[in-house]
């Protein structure tokens, strides 16, 4: 078997397929779940305890460039090259974390509880030989 055809079975068996399209969708999910928690969840968490931005908490570990005029924010500071403690931006992407790992697992849940609804098969009547040989035996110990 040559290399390219031993590698076209592989590429196409189902599991392949099916992780490639798993990774495809939780990538577009994981942005439509970054947008909510961004443009949605952290302004009002930020509302609730008082106008509060996590992006712009950090700690400077070095000084700006000589001359430098900027703002002294998060994107300013590291895009004119100054390492940071960003302190601020890590509890953003744990924030984010804990409601990404809550919308999946209600997700994985109301999964569940669908799955679980639906009704059992009744149970399928006995061959029957099964029922005659039952009868005889009923008949026998009378």
């Amino acid at each position: 078997m040559g290399f390219a055809s031993e590698f076209k079975e592989f590429a196409m068996k189902g599991n392949v397929v099916d992780l490639a399209v798993g990774v495809i969708i939780g990538a577009a999910f994981g942005k439509i779940v970054d947008s909510v928690v961004k443009d949605l969840i952290m302004p009002v968490v930020g509302r609730v305890i008082g106008g509060l931005d996590f992006s712009n908490y950090f700690i400077k570990l070095a000084d700006p460039p000589a001359g430098y005029n900027g703002p002294m924010t998060y994107e300013a500071l590291s895009k004119a090259g100054v390492p940071l403690f960003a302190y601020g931006n890590f509890l953003t992407v744990a924030i984010n974390f804990v409601i990404l790992a809550f919308i999946i697992f209600m997700m994985v849940k109301q999964i569940n509880r669908l799955k679980k609804e639906a009704p059992p098969a009744p149970p399928a009547a006995p061959p029957e030989d099964v029922v005659l040989l039952r009868e005889i035996r009923d008949a026998l110990k009378k």
